[in-house]
């Protein structure tokens, strides 16, 4: 792992840790950071269980960084977008599931990559904004999807229209984050989360980043059926056959209730 690097790789166990590497540039996403997303997102696919996307710095990431932006036609603003598009789809619908640990600032494109991570963890630092309305554009790397999905497409309207900031406590209260924990513990508590991830069947996974959010664009009676399909193909794997017959010999993990609140 170079500290030159765009964007770093390491591995611990089966956990791939990746981490936005222009701290000067409060990681500002460049076309050529993308490729490099793009391009460590796929060896995390190859070599790893679970992935862990993080920033080098004082904050996960400002967004796109306007500095190199460059005036484009329309055509290239299109396909600029799309190659977006195309990186965080290889990071959502994969078969290694994302979570993203977020600190200080996280605007613009570096929400849109959150959201496209299946978990957030963000510390108390952390705040949100979609600025690219004030800025006279309109979002391109999938926030009208992903962002708009995760709390309503009336509160991201709010952002844009308005240049709203949410705090990390407010992200966390309207299901924007998963995990909300003290500064500077997001991503020790995103790599503990990446690691229970990683020993889930291999099946099981499959469900969650394949067909859960295809359902969710599905008719109730159609998405029923696909549930159905998942069932049958997770319960009948081998993994699924031990782990209930650890179950049965009461040597599985059992379910435990959560502490209570101080």
């Amino acid at each position: 792992m170079s500290t030159h690097e765009l964007v770093t790789f390491s591995l611990e166990g089966k956990v791939a840790l990746i981490g936005l590497n222009r701290a000067e540039k409060r990681n500002a996403i460049n076309d050529a950071v993308i490729a490099a997303i793009e391009t460590a997102v796929e060896r995390a696919q190859r070599e790893a269980r679970a992935m862990v996307i993080y920033g080098n710095g004082p904050c996960f990431c400002a967004g796109l960084d306007l500095v190199e932006h460059e005036t484009r036609p329309a055509e290239e603003v299109l396909h600029h977008s799309r190659s977006w598009h195309r990186a965080f789809r290889k990071l959502r619908h994969g078969l290694v599931p994302a979570v993203a640990a977020l600190h200080g600032a996280t605007i613009g494109g570096g929400l849109e990559l959150a959201a496209a991570c299946h978990l957030r963890v963000a510390d108390r630092t952390a705040f949100f904004a979609l600025p690219e309305g004030s800025r006279g554009i309109y979002v391109g790397g999938g926030a009208s999807v992903h962002v708009a999905r995760l709390i309503g497409a009336s509160r991201m309207a709010d952002m844009m229209l308005t240049g709203r900031v949410l705090d990390a406590a407010m992200g966390e209260r309207i299901g924007l984050v998963n995990y909300l924990v003290d500064e500077g513990e997001a991503k020790s508590k995103a790599v503990e989360l990446a690691r229970k991830i990683a020993t889930t069947a291999p099946l099981t996974a499959l469900g969650v980043l394949q067909a859960l959010p295809r359902i969710q664009d599905m008719s109730e009676d159609d998405g029923l059926f696909v549930e159905s399909l998942m069932a049958a193909l997770s319960q009948t794997g081998p993994e699924a056959a031990q782990r209930l017959a650890e179950f049965a010999q009461k040597r599985g993990a059992k379910v435990k209730r959560p502490p209570t609140p101080r």
